[in-house]
């Protein structure tokens, strides 16, 4: 019933949107510059139409905006083929065509970030979504960009110097509905722009209170259609405030132009994990097993400098580049975990209480440079070449004390207050540093002639890495791997008329390992009972992929293409047996990796972006795209897709502006298709339930627009099935040594912001 009024409560309004559309669709007056921004404009935000070669898609901080996302996870949650396999209510890792973040290149303002993953990848949950200017999905990959881009790049651009005359301030209220009177929280924004002495200048500064509270349960059988052997009621609530703060500088300067830009951002955030554990699925005192209470307080900061000189010289134009960003992630976790029915006696009364206290700190810091220069040649013809550096400076620091266990039969556990924890020791693998310089040149030509653009270029991208794992063997705990790749790209876009247009492009692409697959330390029954250990050698994977599409204007904003692509990808890191029995004795095994596997990933995607002047209705806007993805890959068992990868992704939705009332409304609705993983020891089905967002707004002044969102509202759920083996024997025979089935659902999210230009 619920599902009916929700869907019933976003279908209607387009039922009289032509109704509306006849009034006058005549645009507000009002200034062009942040007044834009926080007004009803009249007529609904669409896809850009991009000029680039290389294919993209571009979307304006408006066509997020009406939907109020919170980071710049929640915006890239309405852009085709982008898919997360994060907790409800949260976008971390972008999984661009469905495959792992480590396949997708994030970039800021066209510039590589580090990220605290060990994939290298960059949570885009880290950047509030007030400091966007537009959104750019890169399907391919082009000469004077990093490599690392097999599924494609995101390229999230902040706003500059350039951006507002004037600013605005934001304020707002949001409510999660996670106990009888809900919880509330803030948010803060402000931005401003203008003249500063001889340039301009732009600063913002933004706070928000972030919350999601989860209700998890987990069932366990012995097998598929087995025995219960026991249930799990959890509560997991992640709370924390996010801060940031930018600025952006603009100035001529000897003949050419400066600019320096930075950006910060503080998450401070506290997870609170508590569950019971029942026998049998009885959920009664007298069959609870644990009692368990897991927190983890999490402080990320991340910092970007930048700053670009460029100018006219040597006959053209040349730009140097300058660059620093740090990403410093700090954690503790305490888990404390009491024991009911390790007799006969239930609760109350306790059988044994464990502690453990793990700290996590990583740093990771990169200073980019670049020399780069463009110049015409005969018949508009372009040369671009240059040389980009990158040193990556990454610190790692995983600690834990000794774990600390009463065991007292029939009594309760005589634990004192404050745990006496012993000294923090570091895990295998979590102690060391590691030093990556890379060297990039790069040539690259262009040109226009008629309904003809294109571009072809080469980049050499050379990489010297050093790992110090201070945990591994004395023999083993420095060593070094250089590699070096030829990355040739070539796009070329045909104007076959006014509105229509092919956009082909080719390009070879890589992934640099993941940085725990480099540690040379030995991790115990880390896949079932048997043990891992990394290999520092490895290589990159390397693709050869292409991009075909086709793309038509609508009227004079809307846009309708579909794009087909395709990824050959080589030397895919798999694990490996080395034969050497585990730490666990017979029948266990240590595993490495090793650059031994071979896959193909393919798909659709479409996606429609237009208002509906086209049938007289200039006030309603709507979008749809659907992304068809698969792929293939052999590994230790047979045939499977790449993991993870989900085999679908749909956004749709609406938005209708009422220019005579100052006032609009929207909905869309988002679905991901079913993800499957296979490693050793362990297969997941990953489920996602279907979101959907609308939102309300009022111009109640002529400078302020007051906006009511509201998410997640069909209580969207994650499930997931997982299949548990003690080796990859039993794996083969499907001989299980567990069986879960586990959901985790939230609730909606509402959320009421006012924005004020001046």
């Amino acid at each position: 019933m619920k599902l009916a009024l929700l869907l019933g409560a976003s279908i209607v309004p387009l039922a009289f949107a032509g109704a509306v559309s006849a009034q006058t669709a005549a645009a507000i007056e009002g200034p062009t510059t942040a007044l834009e921004e926080v007004v009803v404009t009249g007529q609904p935000q669409m896809r850009n139409r991009t000029d680039d070669v290389v294919p993209t898609l571009s979307y304006d901080v408006e066509y997020f905006q009406r939907f109020e996302p919170l980071t710049a996870g929640d915006a890239l949650k309405r852009v085709p083929s982008v898919a997360f396999l994060s907790d409800v209510l949260e976008s971390d890792g972008v999984r661009l065509r469905g495959l792992d973040p480590g396949y997708t290149q994030i970039l800021i303002n066209g510039e590589r970030v580090p990220g605290a993953g060990v994939d290298r990848s960059f949570f885009v949950d880290r950047i509030p979504a007030e400091l966007i200017e537009r959104v750019e999905v890169v399907r391919s990959s082009s000469a004077n960009r990093s490599g690392d881009a097999v599924a494609g790049a995101i390229n999230i651009v902040l706003r500059d110097a350039l951006s507002l005359d004037g600013g605005y301030v934001r304020v707002g209220a949001l409510s999660w509905k996670d106990s009888e009177y809900g919880q509330w929280g803030g948010t803060f924004g402000a931005v401003w722009g203008g003249q500063a002495g001889p340039g301009r200048l732009l600063l913002g500064a933004n706070v928000q209170d972030r919350r999601n509270p989860k209700a998890k349960y987990s069932q366990r059988f012995s097998g598929p259609n087995g025995t219960l052997n026991n249930t799990e009621v959890q509560t997991d609530v992640r709370d924390g405030t996010d801060y940031s703060f930018n600025a952006a500088y603009e100035v001529d300067v000897a003949g050419g132009v400066l600019e320096l830009s930075g950006v910060f951002v503080r998450t401070d955030r506290y997870q609170d994990e508590d569950s019971l554990e029942y026998r049998s699925g009885i959920e009664t005192n007298a069959n609870l097993l644990t009692v368990n209470d897991n927190d983890l307080d999490i402080r990320t900061d991340n910092l970007s400098l930048r700053g670009k000189y460029e100018r006219e010289m040597f006959g053209g134009e040349t730009t140097f580049k300058l660059g620093y960003a740090n990403i410093d992630d700090q954690q503790y976790e305490f888990e404390g975990e009491s024991e009911y029915l390790r007799d006969t006696v239930v609760f109350p009364d306790e059988d044994r209480y464990t502690l453990d206290s793990t700290r996590t700190d990583i740093s990771d810091e990169e200073t980019a440079w670049a020399l780069e220069h463009k110049r015409d040649l005969s018949n508009g013809v372009e040369l671009e070449f240059g040389v980009q550096g990158v040193q990556k400076d990454r610190e790692i620091d995983i600690a834990e004390t000794p774990r600390i266990r009463f065991n007292v039969p029939n009594a309760p556990a005589a634990r004192p207050a404050v745990p006496a924890f012993g000294a923090f020791a570091a895990v295998p693998g979590g102690l060391g540093t590691i030093e990556e310089t890379r060297i990039d040149p790069y040539v690259m030509l262009s040109g226009e002639t008629g309904a003809l653009k294109w571009e072809a270029g080469l980049r050499y991208e050379t990489t010297d890495t050093t790992i110090t794992d201070l945990t591994a063997p004395a023999a083993s705990r420095v060593t070094e791997n250089d590699y070096a790749e030829l990355l040739p790209s070539a796009s070329l876009r045909i104007s076959l008329n006014e509105t229509d247009r092919i956009i082909l492009s080719a390009a070879r692409t890589v992934r640099r390992p993941d940085f725990n697959r480099l540690s040379p330390a030995t991790l115990e029954e880390e896949f079932g009972d048997s043990d891992f250990i990394g290999n520092p050698t490895l290589q990159p994977e390397k693709a050869w992929g292409v991009d075909a599409g086709f793309e038509r204007r609508l009227g004079r904003r809307g846009v309708v293409g579909i794009n087909a692509f395709y990824r050959d990808v080589s030397d895919l890191v798999e694990e490996t047996n080395t034969g050497r029995v585990g730490s666990a004795g017979a029948g266990t095994f240590v595993y490495t990796v090793d650059n031994v596997g071979d896959g193909q990933v393919w798909g659709l995607e479409f996606d429609l972006s237009t208002p509906l002047d086209f049938v007289g209705m200039p006030s309603t806007g709507v979008f749809l795209n659907y992304s068809w993805l698969d792929s293939s890959i052999e590994d230790f068992i047979g045939d499977r897709r790449f993991n993870s990868q989900s085999d679908y992704v749909l956004n749709l939705g609406f938005t209708q502006d009422i220019p005579t009332w100052g006032a609009a409304f929207g909905a869309t609705y988002r679905k991901q298709g079913d993800a499957e993983s296979r490693v050793l020891a362990e297969e997941v089905v990953t489920t996602y339930g279907a979101d959907l967002e609308v939102f309300l707004e009022k111009r109640i002044f002529s400078n302020t627009v007051l906006r009511l969102t509201g998410s997640n509202l069909l209580d969207s759920s994650k499930d997931e099935v997982f299949d548990k083996f003690d080796n990859v024997a039993d794996q083969r025979s499907r001989t299980y040594a567990e069986y879960e089935l586990e959901t985790e659902s939230a609730g909606p999210v509402y959320q009421l912001v006012m924005r004020v230009a001046f």
